[in-house]
């Protein structure tokens, strides 16, 4: 072990790279322009030590944690981090007494940060939380990689701003990357590293956008490469391929992604774009979607926006399910990109969806008898009953005669249109 490396694990408590590079301050911290960049309101308000209760929502390795502990650093305010899948309601209810001693006795604040929030349950863990933000006793911030508009209840987003957080652009990926082989008090700065130009690219391309990532990839790559006669840790593309396995993929089977995809790709499909929707299917498929899900949309999506424009999706979409269950994956992902791809090229129409949902509503407040001449006559007394006069089409010419199949009291209705 040669002195650098010594020193590194000595001051750093054999910290990993990605904790001892964590951004001390917003000058340091990348990416998240829309919500921390010059003079953007989350900034201003942690420079001014003014923050109110926020979430913090978005996936793995965008920085939510980051911020918090920025924040942590720029306030005057207790700051209390907990985390949402080890505490209960009672532990709760103790940090929120301490909270209300503080604000009592020294005129204190506390900024209570919750991670992994979606992990709350809604109902007594949620409410606890109510009372103290709605006197200002706590300052709430919940960091979740799940819609907070599917898991936190209504109440506490009533009294919290929601901030999306997006995956870091490759560019961020990069600089953030070479200040780490540049810094020679956290980083790599005290070694010499020759890494290629291409190797750093492919980081920023397939970690997702996750700098925790990225940051870890580059640290496998350092420390599994021996360093050459001359002193110098020489890594290539394939080093770092190595170290990342493969492509990190950002897919949540059961959250909110899984409806975000599954909205592009019937989108794409809807707007006849091919390419687009094989692009999430693919996506979908390497983020272990339930291929069943996939193929019940293209069923729906075949009557819904193609429908009697081409009455051959249905069957096609159907012979992708049939190829499903005859074959299985990965086998059937074939059949499947061929039922998306005639999908998004067929002809458009909603007419058999619009015409049903319109029916269906005037169904829930047209409850009327059906008339006399379309009741059941298949009994003995229906007759006497005065279920009379339907006229059967096969006896007229044409296999059609004119006859009113409406309840009276509605007239007639237009529901399905052929435009």
């Amino acid at each position: 072990m040669d002195l650098f490396t010594m020193a590194m694990n000595k001051s750093s408590g054999n910290k990993p790279l990605a904790e001892r590079m964590r951004p001390r301050n917003l000058d340091e911290f990348y990416g998240q322009k829309h919500i921390v960049g010059k003079g953007k309101l989350l900034r201003r308000l942690i420079e001014n030590d003014s923050l109110t209760s926020i979430i913090l929502y978005g996936p793995p390795g965008v920085g939510k944690t980051t911020l918090a502990s920025i924040i942590s650093k720029e306030t005057k305010c207790e700051f209390v981090k907990l985390n949402a899948t080890s505490i209960g309601v009672k532990e709760i209810r103790e940090y929120i007494e301490k909270a209300e001693d503080n604000l009592k006795f020294y005129g204190k604040k506390s900024i209570f940060f919750i991670d992994e929030i979606h992990a709350l349950k809604k109902g007594a863990q949620q409410d606890s939380l109510l009372d103290a933000m709605e006197k200002g006793i706590i300052i709430l911030i919940g960091a979740t990689t799940e819609n907070p508009y599917f898991d936190l209840n209504g109440a506490i987003l009533s009294r919290a701003k929601v901030f999306q957080m997006e995956p870091l652009t490759e560019n961020d990926i990069v600089l953030i990357l070479e200040n780490i082989l540049k810094d020679s008090e956290r980083g790599y700065g005290g070694l010499k590293i020759n890494i290629e130009k291409a190797a750093l690219q492919c980081i920023a391309e397939l970690c997702g956008g996750d700098a925790r990532t990225a940051i870890n990839a580059l640290e496998l790559a350092v420390l599994s490469t021996h360093k050459n006669s001359e002193g110098i840790i020489i890594i290539e593309k394939e080093r770092v391929l190595e170290a990342l396995q493969k492509p990190a993929v950002n897919y949540d089977a059961t959250g909110d992604n899984h409806y975000d995809i599954i909205s592009a790709f019937i989108k794409s499909i809807r707007g006849s774009n091919a390419d687009a929707a094989l692009y999430w299917f693919g996506r979908m498929v390497a983020g272990g979607e339930d291929p069943k899900f996939i193929v019940r949309r293209l069923i729906v999506h075949a009557s819904e926006d193609i429908g009697m424009a081409d009455p051959n999706a249905m069957l096609i979409a159907q012979a992708a399910s049939n190829a499903l269950m005859m074959v299985g994956m990965p086998e059937a992902s074939i059949p499947i990109a061929q039922a998306i791809i005639y999908l998004a090229k067929a002809p458009k129409s909603n007419s058999v969806c619009t015409a049903v949902f319109k029916a269906i509503e005037d169904a829930k407040y047209n409850q009327y008898r059906v008339p006399p001449h379309l009741r059941d006559t298949h009994y003995k007394g229906a007759q006497a009953l005065g279920n009379v006069g339907y006229k059967y089409p096969h006896d007229y010419p044409g296999h059609f005669v004119e006859q009113e199949y409406f309840p009276k009291e509605m007239g007639k209705k237009t529901y399905y249109n052929e435009d």
